[in-house]
């Protein structure tokens, strides 16, 4: 994306991308599930961008959605995606995991992975550092919780007699987008002081990539019949 585009117009040919990668995909597919999910983030974003004030970069933005974004477009389309996308990946289909799992999951390697490495890479293409991104990609971050709340009452709709030991409740308290998000601005800014170092820039990579997947594999927990078979 050239930064002449209108930031609108490349958040648009971006959710354009996002939903062609999905479009198509049986309804419990994973990564239709996530992707379904993630477009309604992107299409938030694209709106906000249009509402003079509410970011202060909307060019800067709409890099930085777009760089973000590719790391996910990348991933379904390389022969061995990284560590964090793996287990997505190859359990898109497992009968006994729900859909708030898919979505959690893909939230996780996204945020927690994909993003810091975005924003490093989007403050090399317009010569600035992470601070200048800063209140943009705090501001993101009330989207996100709103979409975030939608998309948990949408695909785990909880009955009212839950109890507190339920192996799905347990699973929905352990991941916030909010956590997640601070985390994933921690680690931009450690790559961010780590890239004159080639080696220990990488080393940091591959090691958050490795535990991002641990944690996306432990989301994607099959509970589909352990949640229903609840005693009466």
């Amino acid at each position: 994306m050239e930064l002449s585009t209108a930031p609108g117009d490349a958040v648009a040919v971006l959710a354009a991308r996002l939903e062609a990668a999905v479009l198509g995909l049986p309804p419990k597919d994973g990564v239709g599930v996530f992707g379904g999910m993630y477009l309604q983030v992107t299409e938030a974003v694209g709106r906000r961008l249009g509402e003079d004030g509410y970011f202060r970069g909307p060019a800067e933005v709409a890099r930085l959605s777009t760089l973000f974004a590719e790391r996910f477009l990348d991933a379904l389309a390389a022969p061995l995606p990284p560590a964090c996308w793996r287990p997505l990946l190859a359990l898109r289909r497992h009968p006994g995991i729900l859909p708030v799992q898919f979505a959690l999951s893909g939230m996780n390697s996204h945020i927690e992975h994909d993003l810091p490495l975005a924003v490093v890479d989007s403050c090399l293409s317009l010569g600035c550092a992470p601070e200048a991104l800063a209140p943009d990609f705090h501001r993101i971050n009330d989207l996100l919780a709103a979409v975030e709340d939608r998309i948990r009452e949408e695909l785990a709709p909880l009955p009212q007699d839950l109890d507190v030991a339920d192996p799905l409740l347990h699973l929905l308290g352990s991941w916030s987008i909010d956590a997640a998000r601070d985390a994933a601005w921690v680690s931009a800014r450690m790559l961010w002081d780590l890239r004159a170092r080639p080696d220990a820039y990488a080393a940091a990579a591959a090691a958050l990539d490795r535990s991002t997947g641990m944690v996306s594999r432990c989301l994607l927990t099959p509970l589909g019949e352990m949640s229903r078979q609840r005693p009466a």
